[in-house]
């Protein structure tokens, strides 16, 4: 009898210690995984801008140019205005001669004297096919002159195999590489004048900023291991970090502060660097600022909202989408073809199709 009961404990001592080692393994694999994935946030903070996507500032403008058909030789044509990255953005149609011109422009949105933007563009005629003709182009904007191609495509290849009912679909993908001149004011400093309360120097391009290690190591797992952990910058007094704009950083930096830094000029550089350093409390209020505050159109703010998984604010333009599915056969079009009610829902400058994708999605997730 006493035989049986010391095999018996024996028996449940194993089951344990085989559930608890279970638990160990799983607990091991989550801490590998989430150390696999704030090594791949640390190893593309510090790549080159070109090949770190997650400080890529990159964007595109989507335009479909109505009654094309009927475009006048040498009269420009033009899209409405779009905000990114502090900046106005616009595309251009026209026709010159035998061909197709399609240009980029883009001014600052706050005035300045002195600007420049270097940038990376692939422009994109879409045909009704899915077709398509792609330029590249690497250009540095100054003043109001627009970039682009005076002879992108000939004008009758254009016509036959490009033209869907009179009208043309034209995008173009831009890739910021540097910016000078928009910054806006700031609110707090980061300069060597912080040096009696910092204890490391970040440098971002030719900027130094003076912070605290164990202050940004709270506001992100990513800091965290990067200053406090095992990686050799622990050790190091000065840090780099590549591939990102100083002027975002230092408005990125303002929001971790507890400044009131965010903006329609600055939300989405601020958001870029809240992805890419996992600080949930600077995303957070990059939402709460496009839900409760922003100006921007609903398609930027749903592009946003699918960029970063923005939940909340992705719901709200659902709700909103839903509206103007409820009213868009009501709404009359206007005689203006590049302000008709195909284009433009109710003002909201919508992209349909993205709209449309993430209605279904939305519903799918509520059914």
């Amino acid at each position: 009898m006493r035989s049986e009961l010391i095999e018996e404990m024996k028996k449940n001592q194993e089951e344990m210690l085989q559930k608890l080692e279970s638990k160990i393994e799983d607990i091991d694999k989550d801490n590998k995984k989430s150390l696999e994935k704030l090594t791949s946030k640390l190893s593309k903070s510090n790549e080159s801008p070109e090949k770190s996507d997650s400080s890529v500032k990159r964007f595109k403008l989507k335009h479909i140019f109505y009654n094309v058909n009927a475009f006048r030789k040498n009269v420009f044509y033009f899209s409405e205005w779009e905000n990114h990255f502090n900046v106005k953005w616009r595309l251009m149609t026209a026709r010159f001669g035998d061909h197709l011109g399609f240009y980029i422009f883009c001014e600052p949105i706050a005035p300045t004297d002195k600007w420049s933007i270097r940038t990376k563009n692939e422009y994109k005629v879409v045909g009704r096919n899915q077709e398509f003709v792609i330029r590249s182009s690497e250009n540095c904007h100054r003043g109001n002159r627009g970039w682009g191609f005076p002879r992108f495509q000939e004008w009758g290849d254009m016509e036959e195999w490009f033209l869907v009912n009179g009208n043309l679909k034209v995008e173009v993908e831009i890739t910021i590489i540097e910016t000078v001149g928009l910054e806006k004011k700031r609110i707090r400093k980061f300069d060597e004048s912080q040096k009696d309360v910092s204890d490391v120097i970040l440098v971002v391009g030719n900027t130094k900023f003076y912070v605290s290690r164990t202050f940004l190591a709270s506001q992100s797992d990513v800091f965290k291991t990067l200053l406090l952990g095992g990686f050799s910058e622990s050790k190091q007094s000065e840090v780099t970090l590549n591939g990102i704009d100083p002027d975002d950083f230092h408005y990125f930096l303002e929001v971790l502060y507890g400044e009131f830094a965010i903006d329609d000029t600055t939300v989405e550089g601020v958001a870029c660097l809240a992805d890419m350093y996992d600080v949930p409390t600077a995303m957070r209020k990059c939402e709460e600022f496009l839900l409760n505050e922003s100006k921007r159109t609903l398609k930027m703010k749903l592009e946003l909202a699918t960029r970063y998984h923005l939940k909340n604010l992705e719901e709200q333009c659902i709700r909103e989408i839903r509206a103007i599915e409820n009213v868009r056969f009501d709404v009359p079009k206007y005689d203006n073809h590049q302000t008709e009610w195909k284009v433009y829902h109710l003002n909201f400058n919508f992209d349909y199709s993205l709209g449309q994708r993430q209605y279904r999605k939305f519903n799918d997730r509520s059914s």
